[in-house]
């Protein structure tokens, strides 16, 4: 690996980092932006499901990601903060860019293990936070993949993977039309739907589902009432006063209690 300086924020080689905050929001030819060192460990690690095209570092940055880089087959590129600030379109604090190739998306059936599964769905989630929070969640409590409809965000957004710790580059993840696709496939697939709600049973006593379809919607709203009719409703029972939890806390909690024996240590 040998760093390619770059002094001018108009090289045409670093198109595919301009306008980030623009164009995180419209697309960028199938690609997506990592940002900083945890998040660029991760996609240069084998356990990330995407190709990196690119790395864009800061010269004080460098010696501390040599290592990473060194078998790295794709250019990286050296250039001041101010430099990569020009070209981002707002400052650039931790010094550490790359771009990666999206590919095409799976299918959802086959992201379904044949054995025990679990799987999360989201439905209708427009915040990035609670959705890189979720697949952070969904990697530390062993889920097999996430689905998600057509109205939650993109998982690949910049600050969805950064919030995520790089789990959004790791987990697999699909895409369905809409929340009823969800069930759908729980049929297809012999999945039993779990939605969260204050009317469910205490998810402390829920029995073990081998295998599982977890179901979160927004905050407030929460998810529609004709798909919790068809899933089995469960609650997290809290203090008296407190009705709801944050989404991605939520999800944790659950996740949690339904990972069951996947969870267990040596």
């Amino acid at each position: 690996m040998t760093p390619i300086p770059i002094d001018d924020p108009d090289d045409p080689r670093l198109h595919a980092y301009t306008r980030m905050r623009e164009r995180d929001l419209v697309g960028r030819e199938g690609r997506f932006i990592a940002e900083g060192e945890v998040v660029l460990r991760v996609l240069l690690s084998p356990r990330a499901r995407f190709r990196v095209e690119s790395v864009l570092v800061s010269p004080e940055r460098l010696p501390g990601l040599a290592p990473v880089l060194a078998g790295l087959d794709a250019p990286v590129y050296l250039a001041s903060k101010t430099v990569m600030g020009a070209v981002a379109g707002f400052p650039i604090h931790r010094g550490v860019l790359a771009v990666g190739s999206r590919g095409p998306d799976p299918a959802p059936d086959a992201l379904v293990p044949a054995g025990p599964a679990l799987l999360l769905g989201l439905v209708g989630l427009s915040n990035h936070d609670n959705v890189g929070g979720l697949f952070r969640n969904a990697a530390a409590f062993g889920a097999d993949a996430v689905l998600l409809d057509a109205e939650t965000c993109d998982p690949l957004y910049r600050k969805a993977i950064r919030v995520s710790a790089g789990t959004s580059l790791t987990v697999p993840f699909a895409r369905l039309p809409a929340g009823d696709d969800l069930l759908a496939l729980c049929e297809r697939q012999s999945l039993t739907p779990v939605a969260l709600s204050p009317r469910g049973e205490d998810i402390g006593g829920l029995p073990p589902l081998p295998r599982a379809l977890l179901m979160l919607g927004t905050e407030g709203p929460g998810l529609p009432e004709a798909l919790m009719a068809r899933a089995r409703r469960v609650a997290i029972p809290m203090a008296p006063g407190v009705d709801s939890l944050n989404v991605a806390v939520a999800g944790a909690v659950a996740l949690h209690r339904l990972g069951g024996k996947r969870l267990a240590g040596p």
